[in-house]
Order: C-alpha cells, then structure tokens, then sequence
C-alpha cells in the first residue's frame, strides 16, 4: 500500500524530473525540507516497491508505476485547486495548501465527481496542466518570461503555485493565466525584467519572472 508520505516523494520527484536532469537525494530533501537520512530511506522504500529506481547520471527515477501514482496525486491535487476557487471563491494562493491537505483523502469517485462539475478541464487555476484519468499530462506549454527579448508581446501561460506570498503579489499585478504583457527590457548581468501589463509598467526581479511562463497564444485559445 503506498502511504500518504510516499506519494508525496513521488510528486515531487515528478516535479524535479520535470525541472532537471537528474533528481539527487539533496534536492529531494530540500523540496520537502526533510533531512537527508530521512529521504535515503524512503527513497530504499519506494525502490522495493518498485516505484522507483537509482540510474546513473539520473538520480532517482520514477518507474512506470511510480510515475502513474504520482499522476494520480497531482490529478487530484490539480482538480481540488480549480474547484476550491471556482466552487468555493478560494483566491488563487489559498488554493494550493488546502488541497495539499485533502489530494490523499478523496475518492476516484469524488474526483470525478468534481471532474464533471467542473466541465473536464485541463488546466489548474496557475495555468498548470491537470492530468486525465488515464494517468497522461499535458506538457507546460510557453516559455519563462526571462527568455524573451524585448518587445515581446505575450499572454501568461502559467505561473508556478508554491509560494503563495509571491502569488499574492503577482496577482496584484494582475499577471494571472491569460493576462497580456509586453517585455520592456531585459536587464543584463541577470537583472530584473521591466514589463507593461495592460497600461502599467512593472518590475520583477529575475527570480521572481522565472516563475512565469509566457505565450504568444492568445486567451481565446487557450486550452481552458
């Protein structure tokens, strides 16, 4: 029986999988901020159960088991989100905590449940693409912001959902999936990026832009 603290591993190996090249023990443990002991022995856990695997120059892998439960997790932490804010009138930085706490409890049968209500989206209220049933995600679509030249006229794609000061304050900005900004300048020596978003001009620090991917779609296209 995989445990509610085993799929937590799993989603976040899925994650790292998705943001590098090889997920270390070290990243695991940062991620979940839990000592390095402590994941070593999960990590020896999961592998007897065969949901994941240690590969050369890759770290720990999910296998096909592995990345199917952790797909199951996310599905429902994805689809708790968007009915937290549409149902409930959660604002977009609530959202992600409160479902954390319920992605373990609910039933496949509540999940689809809210799947129906919802009208089968695809998309979580950060522009994150939600998993189907079937255990198959959506690449993230868009590039980060930081990688634009300048000119640049977008619409936001996505914006990353686990700090919720920072969404927050990207919200006052009114920088949500679909809202549409132009790129003024990308300041050298990884400086701040500058941006208009409708009449007002902004300035994020990069690590903050970093968090926002951008496309040239428009939101009339967008798979929501």
């Amino acid at each position: 029986m995989i445990t509610h603290a085993m799929e937590d591993y799993l989603k976040v190996i899925f994650k790292l999988e998705e943001e590098c090249s090889s997920v270390t023990t070290q990243s695991i443990a940062e991620r979940l901020q839990v000592q390095s002991p402590s994941v070593t022995n999960m990590i020896k856990r999961l592998a007897d159960l065969k949901l994941v695997e240690h590969r050369p120059y890759r770290g720990v892998v999910l296998t096909v088991t592995g990345r199917k439960a952790a797909l199951e997790v996310i599905r429902h932490h994805r689809l708790l989100e968007l009915y937290l804010a549409e149902a409930l009138g959660y604002s977009w930085d609530e959202v992600h905590d409160e479902a954390d706490r319920l992605e373990h409890s609910i039933s496949e049968n509540f999940e689809a449940r809210i799947d129906r209500a919802l009208g089968f989206p695809s998309v979580d209220p950060h522009g994150e693409p939600i998993p189907t049933a079937e255990g198959e995600i959506a690449q993230a679509l868009g590039r980060r912001l930081t990688e634009l030249p300048e000119g640049s006229q977008v619409f936001v794609e996505l914006v990353s959902d686990t700090d919720p000061e920072k969404l927050r304050y990207l919200g006052d900005l009114g920088l949500f999936p679909g809202a549409n900004l132009t790129v003024i300048e990308q300041m050298p020596f990884d400086g701040p990026v500058r941006i208009r978003v409708d009449d007002t001009e902004h300035v994020l620090g990069r690590q903050l832009a970093e968090t926002i991917r951008v496309s040239i779609r428009s939101p009339h296209e967008s798979s929501r």
